[in-house]
């Protein structure tokens, strides 16, 4: 797959995104759970060679190898694989780093048992080049599972929240929360992979007393929501941003308001590579 320039800067702008803020410290406060359950889903054991597909700081890597796979984790922003190396090397785990773009793997074809992403690849703008490489490296007769968040649950909404505040998105880049959607996710993968019942589930957050705390969270954290507040700043929209920040953080907390507890749906899709 070739590459234009400005391809080369739109990959550029995501990697600089995602390491701007915080993101491995997102995942210490309250994803740490979602990495176990995919690998879980996926029967992954002893002697596997499996690949984690936009990785970040290996959520779903790390338990694939405590089960005794040969790991391979891949993502396009080193600053959090480097993160991920250190939590590895703390655990006396051994796992394969590498800097890598989820639309163009550097791997062989078919060289994997196990192809995963764990709220990764969905963030990837140009989803059948992603389906079509997790297809291409998988061996037939392998596993494919995918853990998305949903359009409907809080993280699809978030992004519909900052979508008037975010820069325009390139051409051809689809939602991430789409993954999230079995419908999507057959359109994309076609009869290549057969996929089991899907499941979906909700991850329980109660990691913050009040609920705007959420929101300031991700405004220091997370990538998407720094960038969107950063144009926000730019078009003097701003403390608009904020505003609707907060409405979001009521709207979907299921708490009190010196409780904040928020559900954040995703759907689990394992299937066997034909």
């Amino acid at each position: 797959m070739s590459s234009t320039k400005s391809d080369v800067e739109l990959k550029a702008r995501h990697r600089a995104m995602w390491a701007s803020g915080d993101y491995p410290s997102m995942v210490e406060t309250f994803l740490l759970p979602l990495g176990p359950r995919l690998v879980e889903a996926c029967d992954i054991g002893p002697g596997m060679r499996v690949l984690d597909v936009a990785a970040g700081t290996g959520n779903a890597s790390i338990p694939a190898a405590e089960r005794g796979a040969t790991v391979t984790a891949s993502d396009l922003t080193p600053e959090l694989l480097q993160a991920g190396r250190r939590r590895a090397e703390a655990e006396g785990l051994g796992l394969e780093w590498v800097e890598a773009d989820a639309e163009n793997l550097p791997f062989d074809d078919e060289s994997f048992d196990v192809v995963i992403s764990s709220i990764g690849a969905m963030f990837a703008p140009h989803h059948q080049d992603v389906a079509d490489e997790l297809v291409r490296v998988c061996r037939p007769g392998g596993t494919i599972g995918l853990l998305s968040w949903t359009p409907e649950g809080m993280i699809g909404a978030l992004f519909r929240t900052m979508g008037p505040f975010a820069p325009t998105p390139p051409p051809g880049a689809q939602p991430a929360p789409l993954w999230g959607s079995e419908a999507h996710v057959h359109e994309l993968f076609g009869d290549r992979v057969e996929f089991r019942k899907p499941q979906r589930d909700v991850l329980e957050i109660t990691a913050f007393e009040r609920p705007h705390d959420y929101a300031e969270h991700f405004k220091g954290r997370y990538g998407p929501t720094i960038a969107a507040q950063a144009n926000a700043r730019r078009t003097g929209r701003e403390a608009e941003f904020d505003e609707a920040l907060n409405r979001f953080c009521d709207e979907w907390n299921r708490g009190t308001p010196d409780r904040a507890r928020f559900e954040k749906e995703y759907l689990l899709m394992v299937g066997t590579r034909a």
